[in-house]
């Protein structure tokens, strides 16, 4: 197999170095070429040709949001990853880079301390989603686990009674989340009977500014979630960085819940302790959505969803930026249905506007075959 050919851009000469030499040391990653501003970087890309570009933000002349902007309109679907610094004005950028094309984003590496610890952390972050983003098999590294690559789609198992109605949704995503969240959260409207909990794998800062967005953005009123806030149809709760999100049933009534339990799947928020947080509080009553995103974060909680009676309804590869998370749903055999992300808002819809029974939702839903890129 070819190595993956990948064009660094970044002004900083000492970031460059670290970057091309840990890339360097994989076999299967090639540094085709590096680039100092994003319009030396645009000039390169039709003579390269790679196969993925890591861009910094903060360049002379032409930034790396411009630079994304500038590539997508070139018709160009390279995968784009961003250096990002985990600051309000770095989590503002790169949240621009991404509603502008870019597919991820890592800490920058001259800000974690020596050189040592910087070529590990591009080791850890980077060298994991430039594989997931071009389609190659991820050996998982310690910080974050990108999962086996996923089996083909298995029919969801016949049920052996009715599907319950869903008193709860509960969305997980990763790689490709944020453009994905924003296509679909938009699409459902502010008389959403349930409440919505959400799960974006995401550093803290980048959740409340991505939650402030969507808000802007969706009929919904979204927030960053914080603790004992009661749950409420109409209200999108955004799990906070570093924390997990889970709900907790109270005298009160149902309500979020924050801890600091230790990483599930490499993860804080992690996917699987919302979901099965949500099956204990609502007895099954539950309908899982999981997007597009790197590992198989949501598989165990989506299995617990479907054995209890909920509904699961997962992206599939052709419009996944990385067919990680859904798949691992959906070839495990707990994907009610499997469906392109524009039509995903449809599923969702339908299945809170009417109770169900046991035919609804079962394999002729998934289709046979999931054509695409990963």
């Amino acid at each position: 197999m070819d190595p993956i050919r990948v064009l660094v851009v970044d002004d900083s000469v000492v970031v460059r170095k670290i970057v091309t030499d840990v890339l360097s040391e994989d076999p299967a990653i090639e540094v085709a070429g590096t680039a100092v501003n994003g319009r030396v970087a645009v000039a390169k890309l039709e003579a390269l040709k790679p196969d993925l570009v890591t861009m910094d933000i903060e360049m002379p002349e032409m930034n790396g949001i411009e630079a994304v902007r500038a590539i997508r309109v070139s018709r160009s679907r390279v995968p784009i990853v961003m250096f990002s610094t985990l600051t309000e004005r770095g989590a503002a950028a790169t949240l621009d880079a991404l509603s502008a094309g870019a597919n991820d984003y890592v800490t920058k590496p001259a800000n974690v301390g020596s050189v040592a610890q910087s070529m590990e952390s591009v080791r850890q972050q980077l060298i994991p989603r430039i594989k997931a983003l071009t389609g190659r098999p991820v050996t998982p590294a310690p910080a974050r686990d990108s999962g086996p690559a996923p089996a083909p789609v298995r029919p969801p198992a016949p049920r052996t009674g009715a599907v319950k109605q869903p008193a709860v949704l509960v969305v997980g995503s990763s790689t490709g989340g944020p453009e994905a969240l924003a296509k679909l959260l938009p699409a459902l409207p502010a008389s959403l009977p349930v409440p919505v909990l959400l799960v974006q794998h995401m550093p803290p800062v980048f959740t409340r500014q991505f939650a402030q967005r969507l808000d802007r953005l969706c009929a919904l009123r979204v927030v960053e979630a914080v603790d004992g806030t009661p749950l409420a149809p109409g209200t999108v709760h955004l799990a906070p960085g570093d924390h997990h999100l889970t709900i907790r049933r109270t005298g009160r009534g149902l309500q979020t819940s924050l801890d600091q339990a230790p990483p599930e799947s490499f993860c804080r928020p992690a996917v699987d302790p919302l979901f099965r947080s949500a099956v204990e509080a609502y007895d099954g009553a539950v309908l899982g959505v999981v997007l597009t995103g790197m590992g198989a974060d949501g598989r165990v909680g989506a299995g617990r969803i479907r054995a209890a009676g909920g509904a699961v309804v997962v992206q599939d590869q052709a419009t996944s930026v990385v067919w990680g998370m859904p798949g691992a749903v959906a070839s495990a055999g707990f994907a009610d249905e499997v469906l392109p992300l524009d039509r995903v808002a449809e599923s969702v819809l339908r299945r809170l506007s009417g109770p169900r029974t046991a035919a609804f939702g079962t394999s002729s839903s998934v289709p046979a075959s999931v054509g695409g890129r990963r």
